[in-house]
C-alpha cells in the first residue's frame, strides 16, 4: 500500500538492508517494555523531539530513511516499528487506536513529554489518532502522503506481490538494483507517480545525479519487503485501513502540516486534500509533478524539506 511498497522499489541488496539497520543503531536502540506491549525502538541525534511513524510496508530502517533530512544537532528522532513490523510482535494490538496508544506508551518510556510527529502514508492514521487522542503529546504534526479515509490497496497486481514476498523475485529485485540503478529509478518513480514519459524521464534523471536522491530510493527496497518480518503489519494495516469510518480528524487541534504529491499514484492526493480541509488551521504543501516519493525526490525537495523542519522549530516547546 501507501508507502514504499511496489514492485520496482524491492530490489535493494541484502547487504543494504543491513547497512540501514548499522545507519539506525547509531544511538539508543532497543525494545522498550511499555505498559502496552512491547515495542522496537532508536533515538538518533539530539535537540527537539520528533516522533517517526514508518508507512506500510515498513519498520524502524524506513522510519530512519525518513527522518534521514532532520538536522542531527537540531533534532532528536524517535524511531518505532509499528505492530507486526521487525521486532514489534503485532500481537493483540490490531487496531489504530492501539498503534496511537503504543507510540504514546514509548515517549512515556523514554521520558519525553511532547514531540513533534512525522508520518508517511500507512503511518498517517496512528499519527492522526496520536493527535487526537494524546494532544497534550504533540507538538506538531507533519502528514506527508497520508492515509486519512478508508484505504482499499488496488496498486499491487499479483505479479508484483509475488516479487515482494519470495526470496526468488526478492533476488531479481536486488540483480536490477546492482547492475541496472538507473532503470530501478525509473520503475520506482513511474509505479509511484502518474507522469507523462517526459516527466518520467526529467525525475529520473534528476535524481540519478544527485547523490542523496538516488540513495534514498535504492535504500527503500528492503524496509518494503514483505518478509515475515513484516508481513503480518502490513496485512494487518490494510486490514485496519479499510475498516476505517472517521479518524475524528475535526478534533486535531495541533499545528498541522500535510505534505501531497500532486500525481500520487499510490495514494490519492484527495485523501491529504480531505486531511488539509478537516483538520482546523492546516497547512497544504503541494508538490508539483510530485510522487508518493516526492519529499525526497522531486525538483523542489530540497525546498519542502526545508519547510518542514522550518515548521517542527517553529512549533517547538
Amino acid at each position: 500500500m501507501a508507502g514504499p511498497g511496489t514492485i520496482n522499489e524491492q530490489c535493494c541488496a541484502e547487504t543494504r538492508e543491513k547497512t540501514t539497520r548499522r545507519q539506525t543503531t547509531k544511538s539508543t536502540t532497543g525494545v522498550a517494555q511499555t505498559p502496552l506491549g512491547p515495542i522496537e525502538y532508536a533515538v538518533v541525534g539530539d535537540g527537539i523531539p520528533v516522533l517517526v511513524i514508518h508507512g506500510s510496508p515498513g519498520g524502524i530502517d524506513a522510519a530512519e530513511l525518513m527522518a534521514r533530512f532532520l538536522p542531527k544537532k537540531q533534532f532528536r528522532a524517535i524511531l518505532a516499528s509499528r505492530p507486526g513490523y521487525l521486532r514489534t510482535p503485532l500481537g493483540d494490538r490490531l487496531t489504530i487506536d492501539q498503534q496511537a496508544d503504543l507510540v504514546a506508551a514509548l515517549l512515556d518510556e523514554l521520558g519525553i513529554e511532547r514531540a513533534a510527529v512525522y508520518t508517511w502514508s500507512g503511518g498517517g492514521p496512528a499519527g492522526y489518532r496520536l493527535a487526537v487522542k494524546h494532544p497534550d503529546k504533540v507538538m506538531s504534526l507533519v502528514a506527508f502522503a497520508a492515509v486519512s479515509q478508508a484505504y482499499h490497496d488496488t496498486n499491487l497486481t499479483a505479479v508484483t506481490r509475488l516479487m515482494l514476498t519470495t526470496s526468488a523475485g526478492r533476488w531479481l529485485m536486488r540483480v536490477l538494483a546492482a547492475h541496472q540503478p538507473k532503470q530501478y529509478i525509473a520503475g520506482a518513480l513511474s509505479s509511484e507517480g502518474d507522469l507523462t514519459r517526459e516527466q518520467l524521464a526529467e525525475q529520473v534523471a534528476a535524481v540519478f545525479a544527485d547523490d542523496t536522491k538516488r540513495q534514498f530510493i535504492l535504500d527503500l527496497g528492503p524496509t518494503a519487503e514483505q518478509g515475515k518480518d513484516r508481513r503480518s503489519g502490513y496485512n494487518n494495516d490494510l486490514e485496519q485501513f479499510g475498516r476505517i469510518e472517521s479518524l475524528e480528524l475535526e478534533r486535531i487541534t495541533v499545528p498541522t502540516l500535510i505534505v501531497q504529491g500532486t500525481v500520487d499514484s499510490d495514494l490519492p492526493p484527495e485523501q491529504s486534500y480531505f486531511a488539509a480541509e478537516t483538520i482546523p488551521g492546516a497547512e497544504l504543501l503541494k508538490l508539483e509533478e510530485g510522487t508518493h516519493l516526492a519529499l525526497y525526490t522531486n525538483a523542489d525537495s530540497d525546498a519542502a524539506q526545508q519547510r518542514v523542519i522550518k515548521f517542527m522549530s517553529a512549533h517547538a516547546s
